[in-house]
């Protein structure tokens, strides 16, 4: 119990540490990396497992956030925005030619009162598809904003 304590405390730091000055590819993959690790955590219980999913996770975080160009960002906040929950919206790339699926799932509430969504994005970059997992919260304008 302590051992993931320290962890996600490890992981927090990272993750708010890397983020000044960061590009999309950085956050996506400290942020992939976070999730990955929390997720490794989760279903392996011990430390190789948080490795390998801190790994995995940063892995498949940078290469989408990498890839994802203004028009994708905004393909995928008018997924969160107008997507029944658990309905696919698709979309390709007219420049880069990769693909994208978003699947929302249900608004909440967070405990901070923002709304939010979580979704999955399937994304087929120069072939080979990637899956991650993303939240979205409403910022003070109204707008998506990617939390993950």
């Amino acid at each position: 119990m302590k051992k993931t304590h320290l962890m996600g405390a490890a992981l927090t730091v990272l993750l708010f540490s890397s983020c000044v000055g960061a590009n999309k590819a950085q956050m996506g993959g400290v942020g992939g990396a976070a999730a990955g690790a929390i997720a490794g955590q989760a279903i392996g219980k011990n430390t190789g497992a948080t490795l390998i999913g801190a790994a995995v996770g940063g892995t498949l975080g940078y290469i989408i956030g990498n890839e994802m160009d203004k028009y994708d960002q905004q393909q995928l906040s008018r997924a969160y925005e107008t997507a029944p929950s658990g309905q696919t919206t698709s979309w390709v790339n007219p420049d880069k030619g990769n693909q994208y699926q978003v699947t929302p799932q249900p608004a909440y509430t967070a405990p901070n009162n923002q709304i939010c969504r979580k979704a999955e994005i399937v994304a087929v970059i120069d072939g080979r598809t990637e899956r991650t997992y993303s939240t979205a919260c409403r910022d003070g304008y109204g707008s998506w904003q990617l939390q993950n």
